[in-house]
């Protein structure tokens, strides 16, 4: 890859890395960090990975890099672990934007991160079970099971009335 693609590469999907760290993340700071690092890493890594892979590496990268810097911090969530997220309160005012953050936030990593890199960021099944190597059968199903737990949290009985 040359530094024309690379700069190129940095135009077209530094945002969408940020957002999706920052999505998970919750702090500015952090997610910043971690997609410098990642475009360190595929700077690094530019004689190896051709322009058409680079948008899957620099996702992956930036993903693996986010979870290492978790269990750094010894924040790391058991992914197999599977909680009950509620319900949305009703006395909440309706701030659609503000409600979905609500129930990412009480997602599980893994689920919210699949969940994210295919609502938002618009990823096949395959490109996702690549960047978090997971099977595609199980970004399925963690995808299957965030979108329930969603549901879950946003159409309530109190909400509706």
């Amino acid at each position: 890859m040359t530094a024309g693609e690379f700069n190129k590469i940095v135009e077209l999907y530094a945002d969408g890395v940020y957002r999706f760290i920052l999505k998970n993340l919750k702090n500015e700071d952090k997610s910043k960090d971690i997609v410098q690092d990642s475009f360190e890493k595929l700077w690094i890594k530019s004689g190896e990975v051709s322009f058409e892979k680079a948008r899957t590496y620099l996702f992956s990268t930036a993903y693996h890099t986010m979870i290492d810097n978790l269990r750094r911090e010894k924040h790391a969530i058991n992914y197999l672990a599977s909680k009950d997220i509620g319900h949305a309160d009703p006395s909440e005012s309706f701030d659609l934007p503000e409600i979905l953050n609500k129930a990412l936030e009480k997602l599980p990593e893994i689920q919210r991160s699949v969940l994210l890199l295919r609502d938002y960021e618009g990823y096949s099944y395959q490109e996702i079970s690549g960047i978090c190597d997971l099977t595609e059968s199980q970004v399925k199903v963690y995808i299957y099971r965030a979108r329930m737990a969603m549901q879950k949290y946003l159409v309530t009985p109190e909400l509706i009335v």
